[in-house]
């Protein structure tokens, strides 16, 4: 259990408060359209508490388990992520269809995202990796050949999905961290201008990622069509201004924007909220921001400074991308807002990674006060 000095309220504060401002903002975007396709107008907020229930279960336990349990178990997590994968992709029956895409594994009532946990399984591996070889990192065939065939293992099953956007996020992820542990930038360049021409086909060559280019560089062109969403969540953002019209009166979410509970759930909140909520969305994810980054610094070790970094990462870098595409500064990816957007597994991952830097944050602060202790008692 926690003493209350060990516990970092600016991050659970945080925390709680953008899962709060979530389940109001999913009952807001999402009862017209449950009552519409289900006759029930709590069918989505009510799965959405379960969520968040479950959530705060796996919260609390990530926060009271050892976080070097992670590293005793590092290769039976990710191989259990890369298995779940295969399962989704390869195996008839099991994967869930939407959009073209098999992102859903569906058992009986139960359905889950792999790529979610495959995303906290890497960050595991890589910090378990990272800590272990940071002697040796600056030699290319150890600073870049192992990390980037486990991570690029997981990448390449994620594309196959496809979700294009969830794996250059990993790959974001995965670089950054490498830089962080000292691999040599000179390294990280290489793959990413050898990556580069597969990036380019793989944009290029698929028929929706381009159209997906071309209407982030010009909405208006086809503002009904293939720029309906974006052009939605524009007017959105203008209709909000600075205090909203209003929780719960908003237009937008009448059936005029796709996905409005999901991957533009932010639209919505500038609608409704105006550029005060939006603005205090923005500061939540800062304080994580920041508090991940205090975490990192006073971790115990460097296996627990790296997992640090990467959950942080994982939080920080897909809310900045969700902001991005949802504000028409990059292309659409579909990638869900943390804590904010429905969506169980998204939301049940985000919150156990919370718990595991929570416990980052306890185990140091009593490494810390021991040391102490003891210079104290000498």
């Amino acid at each position: 259990m926690f003493k209350v000095r060990e516990i970092d309220k600016p991050l659970i504060l945080a925390m709680m408060a953008l899962v709060a401002i979530g389940f109001v903002m999913v009952w807001s975007t999402s009862y017209i359209m449950a009552m519409k396709r289900y006759g029930n107008e709590y069918f989505f907020v009510r799965k959405h508490l379960i969520f968040i229930t479950l959530g705060f279960f796996l919260f609390f336990i990530a926060a009271n388990v050892e976080y070097h349990l992670y590293q005793r178990w590092t290769y039976f997590i990710f191989f259990a992520s890369l298995m779940s994968l295969i399962i989704l992709i390869f195996l008839p029956g099991i994967g869930g269809e939407a959009g073209g895409a098999r992102r859903w594994i569906r058992l009986g009532l139960i359905t889950f995202q792999p790529s979610e946990p495959a995303k906290l399984a890497v960050i595991i591996y890589l910090s378990y990796y990272l800590a272990a070889k940071k002697e040796k990192l600056k030699s290319f065939a150890v600073g870049i050949v192992p990390p980037m065939i486990m991570s690029g293992l997981i990448t390449a099953l994620i594309l196959k999905e496809p979700d294009f956007g969830t794996a250059v996020s990993l790959g974001a992820m995965s670089i950054i961290m490498m830089f962080i542990a000292g691999v040599r930038l000179r390294y990280l360049f290489s793959i990413l201008l050898a990556a580069m021409p597969f990036i380019y086909l793989m944009v290029t060559k698929v028929d929706y990622r381009m159209k997906r280019v071309l209407v982030f560089l010009d909405p208006w062109r086809d503002s009904g069509g293939a720029g309906f969403q974006l052009v939605q969540s524009l007017i959105a953002f203008g209709a909000g201004g600075i205090w909203g019209v209003g929780l719960g009166e908003g237009k937008q979410k009448l059936f005029y924007l796709p996905e409005a509970h999901t991957d533009f759930i932010l639209s919505v909140v500038g609608e409704e909220l105006g550029l005060i909520g939006i603005s205090a969305v923005i500061i939540l994810y800062l304080t994580i921001l920041f508090s991940g980054i205090r975490i990192a610094l006073k971790a115990k070790d460097l296996y627990g400074r790296y997992l640090a970094v990467g959950i942080t990462l994982l939080i920080v870098l897909q809310a900045a991308t969700n902001m991005a595409v949802v504000l028409a500064l990059l292309p659409t990816k579909g990638l869900t807002l943390p804590f904010i957007s429905y969506g169980g597994t998204s939301l049940v991952v985000n919150m156990t990674a919370m718990g595991i830097l929570l416990n980052i944050y306890k185990t140091g602060v009593r490494s810390h006060l021991s040391a102490v202790s003891q210079a104290g008692g000498a």
